[in-house]
């Protein structure tokens, strides 16, 4: 019999103890094994989830307990769609930690501004707790987030009950288009943020989301003044292996699922134009 101990390609049979429906599309997977926690993670880190006899793919580690894995997992094709038809019990496979994730360590003393859209909150949401968890060690805390709309924003807990209540930490939510119920702002990531006006000295922004919002959140933080290594995002894209063999998800000589998902504006800015 395989063991996974010591090869990164065998997966640990895994199974699924709660299931959160965050919006229509979103649902939030708790992950353990007979033996615990499958393995620890670092903020921004991936791990690789199948499902038999439908696939294999790689998903942002949301966060982690004592016990088990955080998946925020949305519905965009055949895997994820068999994924949201799964309940509490099911065995899955699960392979990781990969890729680098977020700078924790050099962030320390800062203040961090976390700006994100969509399910784009899920990375995010690994660092935004680990800085929770960590209060001491960073400065101010704000979060910028939006969705299209009420329904679609995902963790509603965190934003509206748990984050707000964090000490030196402010939580700002927009939509797209808001609903006879919502009352908060009603606009686009890019437009909220150049309303808030974060200032750049001595702060890091993280950004996650959709690639047209992170385009012009890009635009806005350097309206205001922030260096391109004061700006980090995380990147998803056509990773497959995990551990840079497969070649689906390189740059040039940069594999996104190795040396990545996590660079700064000044680190992408210096890949090829295929980027």
């Amino acid at each position: 019999m395989c063991s996974h101990e010591g090869n990164p390609l065998v997966p640990q049979v895994a199974r699924v103890t709660k299931i959160i429906t965050e919006t229509p599309d979103v649902k939030t997977f708790h992950v353990t094994t007979d033996q615990g926690k499958p393995f620890d993670v670092m903020p921004g880190q991936l791990a690789m989830v199948s499902l038999l006899p439908v696939g294999e793919a790689m998903f942002s580690v949301t966060w982690q307990e004592e016990d088990h894995l955080e998946f925020a997992i949305k519905k965009v094709g055949l895997l994820t769609d068999a994924l949201h038809e799964i309940e509490v019990g099911q065995e899955i496979g699960i392979r990781g930690p990969y890729g680098n994730g977020f700078p924790v360590e050099a962030c320390k003393g800062k203040d961090i501004v976390f700006i994100g859209g969509g399910i784009g909150l899920a990375p995010l949401r690994s660092m935004i707790n680990y800085c929770i968890e960590h209060r001491e060690d960073y400065g101010k805390l704000q979060v910028i987030y939006g969705a299209r709309s009420p329904e679609d924003l995902v963790f509603k807990d965190d934003l509206f009950k748990n984050w707000p209540a964090v000490k030196d930490m402010e939580v700002y939510v927009t939509v797209d288009r808001g609903d006879e119920r919502w009352k908060g702002n009603v606009g686009f990531v890019p437009d909220y943020l150049d309303q808030i006006q974060p200032a750049p000295q001595g702060r890091i922004a993280v950004t996650c989301g959709p690639p047209i919002m992170i385009k012009f959140v890009l635009k806005a933080l350097e309206r205001m003044g922030y260096k391109d290594d004061q700006v980090i995002t995380t990147l998803e894209m056509r990773m497959k292996c995990g551990i840079g063999k497969c070649g689906r998800c390189n740059i040039g000589s940069c594999f996104i699922c190795l040396d990545g998902p996590v660079f700064t504006l000044a680190e992408l800015k210096k890949l090829p134009d295929e980027y």
